[in-house]
């Protein structure tokens, strides 16, 4: 028993154990060598163009797309998602690494002429230290967060949220590209309304573009959209899409080095591309402190993106992405990635794209496609160091399709659901402004506050029955239901403390019954009544006292005076006796159909309470079946309705009440000897059925037995059926 747990707890963390030895050669191998090829060839242009969004030299972008790829391909247990460099997660990591090295602080100036120069290499050496370490700690809070089964954090980030969030970087990506596509240098900023100061001084230094850099981008842009564009046309005819992207930088490559475009017409080049792989190096904890909120921020977005995709084509193929495991992979990734100065890693659409629909079926594509990048590294880097940074530039925006298409979403969510088109919005515009740390937390925070709104605004009903059925329906929206003296109240949302009051006077206002002035109104009139009664006992008193003295004085006289005397304090007596006796009342059921209605005497207490002015209503269920939990709010709130409405001869029933919310109850001491487990019930009808036998209803079988079962830490109201009730049916 315990080899056969320690082999399922290992299998589940290293799911390549558990695939890998049934791997079928004959039905996958061939697809994922053909889809391996395709994803390889699109993680160098993609691996090149990303590294600069993240502030690093490209080779470091070669990097993200081999280590942390391999060790997907062991602990992941998503089979066609493809790991590596991410438009949203590299531009998050050069925020950071812009905010912590900026280019001013590596300015010096020339001896020789007095003008500032550029410590590229310093800066560079820094930037990747910084996105390195970012990488690691990531790594660190997601494998550590899956280890302790919190997977579920992700259900926090909404789907509005996400694509919001997704959008707004993407807007946040073509603004960084901007001075790449038209060849000039601006200024790098950082913190709130960056992206506006970097749009401003993107337009202050449009007269010093570069034409020969415009002439690429456009030429660029046009090749990779047409045919990218063909390549979906077409995508049902051809067994893999055209590599375009690979084709172009080749070719872009070659003009710029026969052209001389970086020389003669100063055209911004990628630069020296290192041979080799660089040796593992230990993460700078120091800078840890000042990058623990990037860190967890693009570790949440990462493993966002990965988890959506995941579900998604595993639904589609018919297998389950386990979200903890996956939450334990990611962060490997990330810690792996960050010894080898990798930059946080995601699932990138589309290439996860690519790689389902060139008949990949395993993470076996993983292996190939590092393969590929690390043949790349390893002997063809150097060759596309004449690479324009424009073409890069291109590539980036082109693959960035995706991303805005999701401005569908707006005509969409006005469609269905404007709180979630609100949240997309906000979200964009937070992304946009504060930049993308603050604007993910401002966004979370905004859509829980939405979450919060929500259950202020619930919708209350009353609720009648269908004759004919045990059906209870809302009044306002089905006219076939009828009303009658109980009234049935349902709110739509959990009763807690940010609602309970809402709770309360919507009770009141849909029953009719102002239980305030009816309380007072009582409270006055057993003021009179205590004072009348104390007055006509006094009264009373003296008038018994009376006759005696009078029978003393005249014992003596004639018999006559005695017998008229006696029959003088036999009728005070009888008066008194009167007044002591107090008020009767005749109580008269009216049956009629489905409604039972009780009317009370005018003369007892009832007729001065005044049933004809609260709807002659005699009880009150409230339908609990939406509340899954009660906080002390609730409990306070519950007694305060039972009690009140208690005093005014009112019965309070609940209905449909979850097991958990019943423990809630009793453990807050809710239940007491005024307000018993009787008092519950599991449906509106049993309580209804209750009700109209105990106000006298005459033709209301008794069919239900109610007891309190002992069932460990709580009760359960149980109802057993008779024989009347089958007979009834």
């Amino acid at each position: 028993m315990v080899n056969l747990t320690l082999k399922r707890s290992v299998l589940s963390f290293i799911p390549i154990l558990s695939w890998l030895p049934c791997y079928s050669v004959r039905q996958d191998a061939l697809g994922d060598l053909i889809s391996g090829i395709s994803v390889g060839i699109m993680h160098l242009p993609m691996g090149l163009a990303y590294a600069l969004l993240a502030s690093v030299p490209p080779v470091f972008g070669l990097y993200t797309s081999f280590y942390p790829v391999l060790m997907y391909c062991i602990f992941g247990t998503s089979r066609h998602i493809s790991i590596g460099t991410f438009a949203v997660t590299s531009i998050m990591i050069g925020t950071t690494t812009e905010r912590l090295a900026p280019n001013s602080n590596f300015m010096s100036l020339n001896g020789t002429n007095g003008t500032q120069i550029l410590d590229v290499v310093a800066r560079d050496a820094l930037r990747v230290q910084i996105a390195a370490s970012t990488t690691f700690l990531s790594g660190i809070f997601l494998f550590l967060l899956g280890m302790i089964r919190f997977g579920f954090v992700v259900t926090f980030l909404s789907d509005p949220l996400v694509r919001g969030y997704m959008t707004g970087a993407g807007i946040q990506v073509v603004l960084s590209q901007l001075p790449s596509l038209f060849g000039i240098r601006v200024g790098r900023f950082s913190g709130p309304l960056s992206q506006v100061y970097l749009l401003i001084d993107i337009c202050r230094h449009l007269p010093e573009t570069n034409i020969a850099a415009v002439v690429v981008t456009l030429v660029a842009l046009a090749v990779l959209i047409a045919v990218k564009e063909l390549n979906i046309y077409y995508e049902k005819k051809m067994p893999v899409p055209v590599p375009i992207e690979l084709i172009t930088i080749i070719v872009a490559t070659l003009i710029s080095y026969y052209c001389k475009l970086h020389s003669l017409y100063k055209v911004a080049v990628i630069g020296q591309i290192p041979k080799g792989l660089k040796p593992p190096s230990s993460p700078d904890v120091s800078l840890w402190g000042s990058i623990v909120g990037d860190a967890f921020a693009v570790g949440i977005v990462g493993y966002a993106v990965n988890i959506s995709l995941g579900k998604i084509f595993g639904q589609k193929h018919g297998y389950t992405v386990d979200s903890n495991q996956e939450m334990v992979a990611v962060g490997l990734c990330n810690i792996v990635g960050g010894f080898f100065q990798c930059h946080v890693v995601a699932a990138s659409p589309p290439r996860t794209l690519l790689q389902d629909s060139t008949g990949g079926k395993t993470q076996v594509v993983g292996m190939i496609s590092s393969v590929l990048v690390l043949i790349f590294i390893l002997q063809l880097g150097t060759l596309f160091e004449e690479l324009p940074k424009a073409v890069l530039a291109c590539i980036v925006l082109v693959n960035l399709r995706g991303l805005f298409m999701q401005f569908k979403d707006i005509p969409e969510l006005w469609k269905s659901n404007k709180f979630d088109l609100l949240v997309w919005l906000v979200t964009l515009v937070c992304t946009i402004l504060l930049n993308l740390d603050l604007g993910l937390a401002a966004s979370i925070g905004f859509s829980m506050l939405t979450v919060i709104f929500r259950t202020q605004l619930p919708r209350y009903s009353i609720l009648g029955h269908v004759p004919g059925t045990e059906l209870y329906l809302d009044t306002d929206t089905y006219e076939e239901v009828r009303r009658s003296c109980i009234t049935i109240f349902r709110s739509s949302t959990t009763m807690y403390y940010t609602n309970a009051q809402l709770y309360l006077d919507a009770l009141q206002e849909k029953s009719g019954i102002d239980i305030g002035m009816l309380l007072m109104k009582k409270k006055k009139r057993d003021t009179e009544e205590k004072r009348k009664d104390e007055k006509e006992k006094n009264k009373a008193k003296k008038q018994a006292k009376k006759p005696i003295m009078l029978l003393k004085c005249v014992f003596y006289q004639s018999r006559v005076k005695i017998e008229t005397l006696s029959l003088c304090q036999s009728k005070v007596n009888w008066g008194f006796e009167q007044q002591g006796n107090g008020f009767d009342q005749d109580s008269k059921t009216d049956i009629h159909g489905n409604d039972h209605i009780t009317q009370m005497s005018s003369t007892g207490r009832e007729g001065e309470m005044g049933r004809s002015s609260v709807n002659d209503t005699h009880t009150i269920i409230l339908d609990l079946s939406t509340a899954n939990f009660a906080d002390t709010a609730t409990v306070k709130t519950l007694k305060n309705i039972f009690l009140n409405y208690r005093k005014i001869d009112i019965d309070i029933y609940l209905t449909g009440c979850q097991v958990c919310v019943v423990e809630q109850l009793s453990s807050a001491g809710f239940f007491s000897e005024s307000i018993p487990k009787s008092c519950l019930f599991t449906t509106i009808h049993d309580a209804v059925l209750h009700s109209l036998r105990l106000h006298g209803a005459s033709d209301v079988p008794i069919i239900y037995e109610y007891a309190l079962v002992s069932g460990g830490d709580f009760e359960l109201l149980s109802c057993y059926y008779f024989l009347g009730y089958l007979e009834m049916h």
